[in-house]
């Protein structure tokens, strides 16, 4: 039966065979800016600088080569939000495989461009739905009418078996015992192969998964104890939010998970922003999951040895003001105000001199004056430069008599105004 299905050491072996020529042995390389902050041994396994600059090409890699002549020739065809959508392309071109690939509308415009770079003349693109969910009911739909072969991006088991080769890596490579490693979780093909690793070979290290808050499939399935669909989700994290988590990797993940941690986006954003001032490393959101999870194990890592695993580097750049912004929020830097103004003259002179303190600077202002009304609603953005100023800001509006609104603790009406 396809659920008491767990990846056996030979076949994570052989699947490291299949991608010795084609997939690069990815560093494992200690950071010496995490390890001074935890106090612990921070080493990073830097899948962001493989092929397609991340490790999805290991499990598409590897199932496609497990496909037969007969196969092959029909066609592949895959639903991605971006990695594995590269990892099949790039595999279609080294074997000469027709590819279909569905992603969603929403997928960044850099990786839509990778995965045509990768792919060349051999993949299609179809941009349809805007989660994974929707496009992966899109290319199952086509696998029926065609008869192409479907590449699942995570509940396969030779895709689980390709992505456990990180985990066969990782102790090849490390001079010590570790103690914890940091695996980020959507779907869980990662999580499930390289947990199901560790489980044989170093059972004592304690096996971490990393979700966003916005999609925790994997953590409330294992909660629930079978998997369940996420009505909703925050597709910021879109290397990693899912609505549901697979099948078989749910089994295997419950079995050898010893915690899952969930990150709020904003705290994502941050982690990004941080490895690039300070490390010159450039990740994609999922890339920063494990990384980013540290701050909630920092008591337990102390003195330890500890892999995060950076999972990809396929950020597109037009995303950086919305990363810095969920950043800024995070922090509590950032803050939005509907301002109902007194519709008189020096009103707003008031309120620039006398509630906004010597630091506050304000970022956005969108103000539009009604006639016949006494009041004029502003809907203002406020960048703090220290989090304590927060509550003085607070306090000098009311004393002034400016009527407001907070924007921050209403995603809903944030996101329709700003």
């Amino acid at each position: 039966m396809r659920d008491s299905y767990f990846p056996k050491l030979k076949d994570i072996t052989s699947a490291k065979l299949n991608l010795n020529e084609v997939v690069l042995t990815t560093p494992l390389q200690e950071n010496r800016n995490l390890s001074e902050r935890f106090q612990a041994k921070i080493l990073l396994k830097r899948e962001d600088l493989q092929a397609v600059r991340s490790y999805k090409l290991r499990g598409a890699f590897n199932k496609i080569m497990h496909l037969t002549s007969e196969e092959r020739s029909r066609g592949v065809v895959c639903a991605s939000a971006g990695n594995h959508a590269q990892g099949v392309a790039y595999s279609c071109s080294l074997l000469n495989i027709s590819g279909k690939i569905y992603m969603p509308a929403t997928t960044p415009k850099q990786k839509i461009t990778q995965v045509r770079m990768f792919g060349k003349d051999k993949i299609k693109i179809v941009l349809t739905g805007d989660t994974f969910d929707e496009a992966n009911q899109a290319a199952l739909a086509d696998c029926h009418q065609s008869g192409r072969i479907f590449i699942h991006p995570f509940d396969d088991p030779q895709i689980i078996e390709g992505q456990g080769t990180v985990g066969l890596e990782i102790l090849q490579q490390a001079a010590t015992s570790i103690d914890y490693v940091f695996i980020p979780v959507g779907g869980g093909g990662l999580a499930a192969g390289v947990g199901a690793y560790f489980k044989e070979i170093s059972p004592t290290t304690q096996i971490i998964g990393v979700e966003p808050a916005g999609a925790p499939s994997m953590k409330e399935s294992i909660a629930a104890g079978k998997v369940i669909s996420l009505e909703n989700i925050d597709k910021f994290v879109d290397g990693a939010a899912v609505q549901k988590a697979g099948e078989l990797t749910f089994e295997i993940c419950r079995k050898v998970l010893s915690d899952i941690v969930l990150v709020p986006e904003g705290k994502v954003c941050s982690t990004i922003l941080e490895l690039y001032n300070q490390d010159a490393i450039v990740v994609e959101p999922a890339g920063a999951l494990s990384i980013a999870a540290l701050d909630f194990y920092a008591e337990k890592i102390k003195g330890k040895t500890v892999v995060c695993i950076v999972s990809g580097s396929n950020n597109d750049i037009t995303r950086t003001e919305e990363i810095k912004e969920r950043s800024l929020m995070y922090e509590g830097l950032m803050h939005y105000f509907i301002v109902r103004f007194p519709q008189r003259a020096g009103a707003l002179r008031v309120f620039t001199e006398q509630v906004l303190g010597p630091g506050d600077d304000i970022t956005y202002f969108e103000y539009r004056k009604k006639n016949n009304r006494e009041n004029g609603p502003a809907v203002i953005g406020i960048e703090l430069q220290n989090k304590d100023d927060f509550q003085g800001l607070i306090e000098r509006l009311s004393q002034h008599g400016f009527v407001y609104e907070y924007l921050n603790e209403k995603p809903d009406l944030f996101q329709f105004l700003i």
